[in-house]
């Protein structure tokens, strides 16, 4: 077991691949280093959560000069660790390395996809809460049930959480060594933000690459996890959620759309599914919220997804829908920078997004261009009903900042998002 432990560890000083450094990332997990907490980091598969795990390690081994035999780095998506499925296996894998390397002073363990290792978190509450020796784990889960439940009943609040997205226009602008502008945001909008599909060279390849992503969350993350029966039924999902980003819709208009097509089911099950969409990350919810009644609204919600590659290379064609583009990378944009986002209605017109960051709230509307004065009457009239005092910002694609109007901002979005 050793021989095979050493092979995926850096006890030799062996050289770390980091990849592109995520610095935002990096900086946020550095503040909450050296404590007893457990550093969760969550999100879809391959958006470069072991990455992110190995600059981690990296940063402790040349920055704080933490010897590498005090770090153990488990990734359960290698088939050769296949051998540890349960915490039984773990604690023993665990022991093995304190056994040989006999390690002294703070010991890190990083665990990563932990959800593949059944009842995974008693081993981890145990570490964090051993009096005897100091640990910090560092754990990475591709299923929001980590969160959600799993987490808060078995961790009991010893945690910090970090959600994981894929790269943003910024950082596809670096490692593409690209300038910002409207041409290279349109190229962001198209080839999503998937760190490993950059490597490839043409269209088909990563269709391919999209298609078999796309499998993996739908085998690994759901069928096998939930036990879903229909798997058809969830690949029909997935295909009208790609294809209806932005769209106000309910979980009975979907069974409708399913019976006409001559899908038979019901509410509970598509309300399911959704469910497991989500808790891999492959959507995002928004839902709507009255502005004046200061409440949550029943039925109908907008669905986001979490790369924009699976609709360009999944779904129709891209000329004809670049406005929902465009409102899902703002949404994810806001997401990633810490915004809980929900969609706004007032006096019977809707706000695209209500974002809200501690004691800062903005409105956002998004649209494509903005063609004529109709438009432009829409967009920043709809926002000139909110009567408070907070930030109020159009984003659009029109070539030229269109300046204020009534102080709400109109933004470009390729400066938007580099903001």
């Amino acid at each position: 077991m050793i021989d095979i432990l050493s092979k995926y560890n850096f006890w030799d000083n062996q050289k770390i691949k980091v990849g592109f450094v995520r610095e935002h990332y990096l900086n946020d997990l550095s503040k909450y280093l050296n404590n007893s907490l457990v550093k969760v980091i969550l999100g879809q598969r391959r958006v470069g959560k072991s990455y992110l795990l190995r600059m981690i390690i990296h940063q402790l081994m040349t920055e704080m000069h933490v010897s590498p035999k005090n770090i153990l780095y488990l990734n359960m998506d290698i088939q050769e660790l296949d051998f540890i499925k349960n915490a039984e296996q773990l604690q023993k894998a665990i022991n093995e390395y304190l056994t040989n390397l006999k390690p002294t002073g703070r010991i890190y363990v990083f665990l990563d996809e932990v959800q593949e290792i059944e009842n995974w978190e008693k081993v981890v509450n145990s570490l964090s809460q051993d009096y005897t020796q100091d640990h910090e784990v560092f754990i990475t889960g591709s299923n929001a049930n980590l969160l959600s439940n799993e987490l808060s009943t078995y961790l009991s609040g010893r945690y910090i959480c970090f959600q994981i997205y894929p790269f943003s226009y910024k950082e596809f602008l670096d490692i593409n060594q690209l300038k910002k502008s409207k041409e290279s945001f349109i190229k962001y909008l198209q080839d999503g933000g998937i760190p490993e599909s950059y490597s490839l060279s043409d269209q088909e390849m990563k269709t391919n690459y999209y298609h078999a992503l796309r499998d993996s969350i739908v085998l690994r993350d759901i069928v096998q996890r939930y036990k879903v029966r229909d798997v058809y039924l969830l690949e029909k999902l997935m295909a009208f959620m790609i294809d209806s980003i932005g769209s106000l819709f309910s979980v009975n208009s979907v069974v409708n759309y399913m019976k006409s097509s001559g899908y038979k089911t019901n509410g509970e099950t598509i309300s399911s599914y959704i469910g497991f969409l989500l808790n891999s990350h492959f959507i995002h919810e928004s839902e709507r919220y009255d502005i004046k009644g200061k409440r949550i609204l029943s039925g109908e919600r907008k669905y986001y997804l979490n790369d924009l590659g699976f609709k360009y290379f999944l779904s129709s064609s891209f000329d004809f829908g670049i406005g929902k583009y465009l409102e899902n990378a703002v949404f994810l944009h806001l997401k990633r920078n810490g915004y809980r986002v929900c969609t706004g209605r007032i006096n019977g017109l809707e706000i695209d997004f209500i974002a809200e960051k501690n004691t800062v709230k903005k409105y956002f509307q998004v649209v494509y261009l903005l063609t004529d004065q109709a438009v432009i009457e829409r967009e920043f009239g709809n926002l000139e009903q909110i009567n408070d005092n907070y930030e109020k910002v159009v984003v659009s694609m029109d070539d030229a900042n269109l300046g204020n109007r009534n102080g709400i901002i109109h933004e470009t979005a390729w400066n938007f998002l580099c903001g």
